[in-house]
């Protein structure tokens, strides 16, 4: 009677030990109120996802928590590259001695930040090294977990999205809002491609999945599909 239960048993076991084992810690910097992600595990491994932080009171957060918490960056990453997202990747990167990961398809995007930055009030933004760029399909390690990696462009053209399965957490970056949809008035944007995005690679995902949006509350897949105003499809 018992043996049949027991892989049962322990497979249930072993998914909420995985909903416990990951942390994910948000800030939000600067005037544009972005969120910046950090993600970590017990193994003490972390990722630091859309840098925000350009003022020192916002890089000493960010520093402060991962050395509280004695975590190791093993990786910066952009979901997309616009200014808001990537305000603090040299700081990040030098800090914490972590390789800068982007989007394949976000590179002019992003060497598009140093012309403009000083017209938004940031003179002192450099713009940091790529070491390495993204790519749909591929994966994303953090820790000892595994996140897939989706293409979802229409709020810029080589968007992506970051999606946990077994914890069913995704990092939507600046795609959907509570509420609300990225907008579509900046250079790449485009509105039916980013309904699309939404439809076809968000909405398709289970609707428990609780969404890390890259401005203002997380919301869940469910919620969205029901009731947000631009995109809701039930």
């Amino acid at each position: 009677m018992y043996d049949g239960l027991l892989p049962i048993i322990l497979q249930i076991c072993r998914v909420h030990l995985n909903r416990a084992m990951l942390t994910i810690h948000s800030f939000i910097f600067g005037p544009f109120q972005e969120n910046t992600y950090v993600i970590h595990d017990p193994t003490g491994s972390g990722v630091i996802i859309d840098p925000g932080c350009y003022e020192q009171s916002e890089q000493r957060q960010l520093h402060d928590y991962i050395v509280d918490n004695n975590i190791k960056i093993t990786s910066i990453v952009n979901t997309h590259c616009h200014i808001d997202h990537v305000l603090g990747n040299e700081y990040a990167k030098k800090e914490f001695d972590a390789p800068l990961y982007i989007p394949q398809g976000e590179e002019s995007v992003f060497k598009s930040v140093k012309v403009y930055a000083p017209n938004y009030g940031f003179p002192n933004y450099h713009e940091a090294e790529v070491d390495g760029y993204l790519f749909e399909d591929d994966s994303l390690n953090i820790g000892e977990s595994v996140w897939d990696i989706l293409l979802v462009p229409g709020h810029s053209p080589g968007h992506l999205a970051f999606y946990q399965p077994e914890n069913k957490y995704c990092i939507g970056g600046d795609v959907l809002f509570n509420g609300s949809i990225g907008r579509t008035d900046l250079p790449g944007g485009d509105f039916q491609t980013l309904i699309e995005s939404i439809h076809k690679k968000l909405f398709t995902l289970d609707d428990e999945v609780v969404v890390y949006s890259g401005h203002g509350p997380t919301t869940t897949i469910g919620h969205e599909k029901k009731t947000n105003p631009y995109c809701a499809i039930l």
